[in-house]
């Protein structure tokens, strides 16, 4: 018989109001940007297994051939309006309950990384995945997300882009990520939850404010990432 993990159990029980909210914003996202509704981007689940991450699209699509990369400033045009909405909320991140059911991550855990930076960067890898299965939200996720998307929006090109992503938040992506896995339990993960759902309804805190959620402790991991 095969084994049902707590994630997909309770994703089970979200599954009936994750599939009304996905039809109620297929009937306002479609008429606005048009077909495909979902994106599928390859992540990686360990060093070696891929697996394809579900989101709804938000902006408009490369060429096949265009190499995927960190999301910066020199992409901000390709975000659509209704798109922009959906990142701000996260509800672009709705269909990933159905990666959670098909056992391809949890709901906390790291942040699936892209095949590139997994080849590029193995050993920092093998550290975070291969005792830690990825999650849809995660330490380092509600710590630096909102700080990353403002660094990497100053980005002007798609290769300054890459750069300050391996320099300057893959570390820092990772140094979390391993402390999440030092000390993951229901106190931890019931913090990371907080702050997450707090994120989605408070998406545009002012920094001081933010800094203040985030704790010193934490601010003080990220401060290399500052000017």
């Amino acid at each position: 018989m095969r084994y049902v993990s707590l994630d997909q159990f309770f994703a089970l029980l979200l599954l009936p109001v994750v599939l009304f909210l996905l039809g109620c914003l297929y009937l306002i996202v479609v008429p606005l940007q048009g077909r495909p509704f979902f994106f599928a981007s390859e992540r990686m689940k360990t060093r070696r297994q891929a697996f394809s991450l579900l989101k709804i699209r938000t902006m408009t699509p490369l060429e096949r051939s265009a190499p995927v990369t960190a999301l910066g400033g020199d992409q901000k045009n390709r975000v659509t309006p209704v798109g922009r909405f959906l990142r701000t909320y996260r509800l672009d991140e709705l269909p990933q309950i159905f990666n959670v059911l098909r056992g391809d991550i949890r709901f906390i855990g790291p942040r699936p990384p892209l095949r590139r930076y997994v080849e590029d960067f193995p050993e920092l890898y093998r550290k975070v995945l291969d005792r830690t299965p990825p999650g849809i939200t995660g330490l380092a996720t509600v710590t630096l997300h909102a700080r990353e998307e403002r660094l990497l929006a100053r980005c002007r090109t798609a290769d300054e882009t890459d750069a300050v992503y391996r320099r300057r938040c893959i570390p820092v992506k990772a140094r979390l990520d391993l402390i999440y896995r030092r000390r993951r339990g229901l106190g931890l993960n019931l913090i990371i939850l907080w702050r997450t759902f707090s994120r989605l309804s408070f998406p545009k805190l002012p920094r001081a404010q933010a800094r203040e959620r985030t704790g010193d402790v934490r601010y003080a991991l990220l401060r290399p990432l500052e000017d």
